[in-house]
């Protein structure tokens, strides 16, 4: 019997599947459950439509964040912060403040994309990864100044 899976089943498939199921299987559990509905050829349709949508979406959401990457990539933020005489910073430099500073250059990039390989704890320039998503990233530089 072929079936739809309305939900994740673990060991069957994902939700949006179309599976072909023992009898027993598809009426005694998926169908009993509402795991699962019967296959028709409007439903097949319309799952095969979803499919295609969501493909489009997520291709133009990835050549957005190709597009943002390219546009920030070698780009530098200043970031001022409270420091000593010696330059020793108080405290450290955090994503939150790299991302207000691209916030003023006019990209909008959330805090937890941006990814430094060590703290920020002294003034000067450090290099930044912002990994917008799965092999998408750009480099940044953040220049660290005293606070006036």
């Amino acid at each position: 019997m072929k079936v739809i899976l309305k939900a994740d089943v673990k060991g069957s498939g994902k939700k949006g599947d179309i599976l072909e199921v023992s009898d027993g299987y598809a009426r005694n559990f998926l169908l009993k459950k509402g795991l699962a509905d019967i296959a028709t050829a409007t439903g097949i349709n319309e799952i095969s439509q979803r499919k295609k949508a969501d493909a489009y979406h997520k291709a133009e959401n990835e050549k957005s964040l190709r597009e943002l990457a390219k546009q920030v990539n070698g780009k530098e933020v200043t970031v001022s912060i409270r420091a000593g005489e010696n330059g020793k910073v108080f405290g450290s430099v955090t994503t939150g403040q790299i991302a207000a500073a691209l916030e003023e250059l006019g990209y909008d990039i959330d805090k937890k994309k941006i990814v430094l390989k060590d703290a920020i704890k002294t003034l000067g320039a450090f290099d930044a990864e912002i990994r917008l998503m799965e092999g998408v990233s750009a480099k940044i530089v953040v220049n660290v100044i005293p606070l006036a």
